[in-house]
């Protein structure tokens, strides 16, 4: 995925989830719209180098869009639509794998409902196989290790709960993270931050959900799915923001 009219600025702050303040390189100052509404506290820092897209809109209260932060030398993509797309291109090109999965795709859809859940992706394959895939980026990282959420978050509890149920009814089911950056050597769920969803997960998996992790290779204007990554509900993670 590519964006265009991209350019790096600089972070001077966040007064509320949806926006940021930042300085261009010419000095200019300028609000974007934050296209992500978690935390990031421990990637927006002031002074940090930021990649906005030039988007403006007659519907629009900003011309930009913050898309991606450096960290220590290395970009993060936040845009919290990206991995949905990200996904779907990595699933129908075969570089994102669903184990248990065999033949090729005979549906695609988006959106499909099961139970009171809506699922990113629905599947079905020239064996009679049907599967849902539910997609969750991935932002937050620290030693190497990515975690999810970097927010309580109650959707997501429901949507592994009834992943769940899905699986025991016959789907194959699978949440797919994507991590937003590159370099990590495994993802985990921030139990400290929702104990609940880490529990969920160990049921999920018990009754069949297969829990999937990729990584990124990600520059200020560019992000691409690059390889799998070992994920552990086990592994322990230090929130960076403690």
């Amino acid at each position: 995925m590519k964006y265009q009219q991209v350019e790096t600025a600089f972070f001077i702050d966040r007064p509320n989830r949806f926006i940021a303040h930042c300085m261009k390189k010419d000095g200019e100052m300028i609000i974007a719209h934050v296209k992500n509404t978690g935390r990031g506290k421990e990637v927006l820092i002031p002074g940090a180098e930021v990649a906005i897209v030039f988007a403006p809109g007659p519907k629009r209260k900003t011309d930009y869009d913050l898309i991606a932060v450096k960290k220590k030398g290395d970009w993060f993509n936040i845009d919290s639509q990206l991995p949905n797309q990200l996904a779907t291109d990595g699933i129908l090109d075969g570089t994102i794998l669903l184990p248990g999965l065999t033949g090729p795709f005979t549906a695609y859809k988006r959106e499909v409902t099961y139970l009171h859940s809506k699922f990113d992706i629905y599947l079905e394959t020239a064996a009679g196989q049907k599967a849902f895939v539910e997609v969750k980026g991935m932002t937050l990282e620290n030693k190497a290790i990515g975690a999810f959420p970097d927010a309580p978050t109650l959707r997501g509890l429901k949507h592994v709960g009834e992943l769940a149920y899905a699986a025991q009814d016959g789907y194959a089911a699978y949440v797919l993270f994507i991590a937003q950056f590159e370099h990590l050597h495994f993802a985990t769920i921030h139990e400290e931050m929702q104990p609940a969803l880490a529990d969920m997960v160990r049921h999920a998996q018990q009754s069949g959900v297969q829990i999937l992790a990729y990584n990124c290779q990600v520059t200020a204007d560019e992000v691409t799915v690059k390889q799998a990554i070992p994920f552990d509900v086990a592994i322990p993670f230090e929130d960076p923001i403690q």
